[in-house]
């Protein structure tokens, strides 16, 4: 191995040692929010070399404390090392700070109007915790992390149990990588802590946002902490979503087959552990419907998974499916076929009415895992009203032709208000990592639907907007000053312009 800590027993981190971190980080903020840009790029496509160097011992150790395939933990890593250059691609095009420029008018009556110039400044030392299913891309050097970075902002980042020696490796990597391009001591710190402590990071007071991944009670108790902070302060917690699918009737007619075999992979891939993975199906009562439904049971009759992620999150998995076994109004559609190996799911779906599902609130919650819950409407009234009773989720998916398009435009409308990103005829696990991806929603799939945590705008989580009013030139940042020397689009008296003032 590339990192003799791999084969330790990874020792946690007591609270005053953690408060010395904490401070580290606070000390480093001022410097590092200052370094030139292309210095910041540096570090972060070093990050990258630093990951790619030792992806095949990334790749074992994760295989063994995760259980995920070695081609799916490829990608993954693939996607890391993307993200991050995108991220420097994002600091060196420069426009990410949003400038605008409002000039002085001394003339202008009866008052004079004054020069007012704003731009988005980083917020300080942030805690990021990382997310069980995904090692790599939403953990130690994932999303959270590389966006507050970029923005300019120390990271703390809590090791998730469930892929400790992993983690180890990747912040082995970070921390060369601000070794090499000569960052400040604290710019990233890993901590290995107690479930306890990383709850009390969230209320130190020089702690200034929080980005987590993972259960609605995890999210939730953060949250809840840092509100009753005296200085409260922002998280950005995914807690889950079960990701409703509407499968329309003109669809279903023309393409049943295409659609069930769609949807019985996407429900499967990975063993169901996708924040987007498709746990609800919605669907209106008609023949092609019982035809889709007997094709879905089916399929999913040979499909098999491979091990969880955790024995957790598998005895979660496991009482949540016999729980739903137990429910009189609950029909099984199709079960997966059992392995004689510890810890691997069998998927299953169940059928439900549509009356009994909207009476039913228990039916709206997450099972972690590959199964769903189809629901049959009675009628497109029914449908609807299903539509509007859903919580906030990451992704809504509508399976439909341009028929379905025109007869349903009201559930539609309904739909743009229950998710971050909407999805017609896909399957909504792939996320891509791009300028105009949204993957958040509506509580309690986040608790702020104003922010993505996947794709370039997730940069602002960890910034804020900053008005300088009268300022001398040479005291301005250098992206508000009046010869524009970075060349970034800025906006000038309301136009896009490159132009120096």
């Amino acid at each position: 191995m590339t990192d003799e800590r791999e084969n330790e027993s990874p020792a946690l981190l007591e609270w005053a040692e953690v408060e010395e971190y904490i401070q580290r980080a606070s000390d480093a903020f001022e410097s590092y929010r200052q370094y030139p840009v292309p210095q910041r790029m540096d570090f972060l496509r070093q990050i990258g070399r630093e990951i790619d160097a030792i992806r095949t011992d990334l790749i074992e150790v994760s295989q063994r404390e995760t259980h995920l395939p070695e081609g799916r933990l490829r990608g993954e890593i693939d996607r890391t090392i993307n993200q991050i250059n995108l991220f420097a691609g994002v600091l060196a095009e420069g426009s990410w700070v949003n400038a605008i420029i409002d000039t002085a008018d001394p003339q202008r009556t009866p008052i004079p109007k004054p020069d007012i110039r704003q731009m988005q400044l980083p917020i300080g030392p942030v805690c990021v915790y990382g997310a069980s299913n995904f090692p790599f891309a939403f953990s130690v050097a994932g999303g959270d992390t590389i966006s507050a970075l970029a923005a300019g902002c120390p990271v703390l980042y809590k090791v998730h149990e469930g892929h400790p020696q992993t983690s180890l490796l990747v912040g082995g990597c970070i921390e060369r990588a601000a070794r090499q391009t000569g960052m400040p001591i604290g710019v990233f710190t890993l901590l290995m802590v107690a479930r306890d402590v990383g709850i009390q990071v969230v209320t130190h007071p020089l702690i200034t946002a929080v980005a987590f991944t993972g259960s609605f009670a995890g999210g939730k108790a953060l949250y809840d902490a840092a509100a009753k902070r005296s200085v409260p302060i922002p998280v950005y917690a995914e807690m889950g979503s079960i990701n409703p699918v509407f499968l329309l009737p003109d669809r279903l007619k023309l393409h049943v087959e295409a659609t069930a075999t769609g949807l019985v992979a996407s429900n499967t891939l990975g063993a169901g552990q996708f924040c987007t993975n498709p746990g609800l199906m919605v669907l209106l009562q008609s023949p092609d419907t019982e035809h889709f439904l007997s094709l879905y049971g089916k399929q999913l009759a040979e499909q098999t998974c491979h091990a969880m992620l955790t024995p957790g999150i598998y005895r979660a998995y496991t009482m949540g499916v016999e729980r739903l076994k137990s429910m009189g109004t609950l029909s099984l559609l199709g079960e997966g076929k059992k392995s004689e190996l510890a810890e691997v799911a069998v998927p299953v779906a169940f059928r439900v009415s549509g009356s009994d599902f909207l009476r039913d609130k228990t039916l709206r919650e997450e099972y972690f895992g590959p199964a769903s819950i189809h629901v049959v409407a009675d009628d497109e009234a029914q449908l609807v009203e299903i539509a509007n009773v859903l919580d906030g989720q990451l992704t809504v998916g509508v399976w439909c032709t341009d028929v379905d398009i025109d007869s349903f435009r009201v559930l539609f409308r309904v739909l743009e208000h229950k998710a971050g990103r909407l999805v017609i005829n896909g399957a909504p696990t792939g996320v891509e990592v791009c300028h105009a991806m949204v993957h958040g929603g509506p509580f309690p799939a986040t608790t702020d639907a104003r922010s993505t945590s996947v794709g370039t705008q997730a940069i602002y989580r960890f910034t804020r907007p900053v008005s300088y009013q009268n300022y001398p030139d040479r005291l301005l940042p250098i992206e508000l000053r009046n010869d524009n020397q970075p060349g970034i689009w800025r906006k000038v008296d309301g136009e896009l312009t490159r132009k120096s003032i």
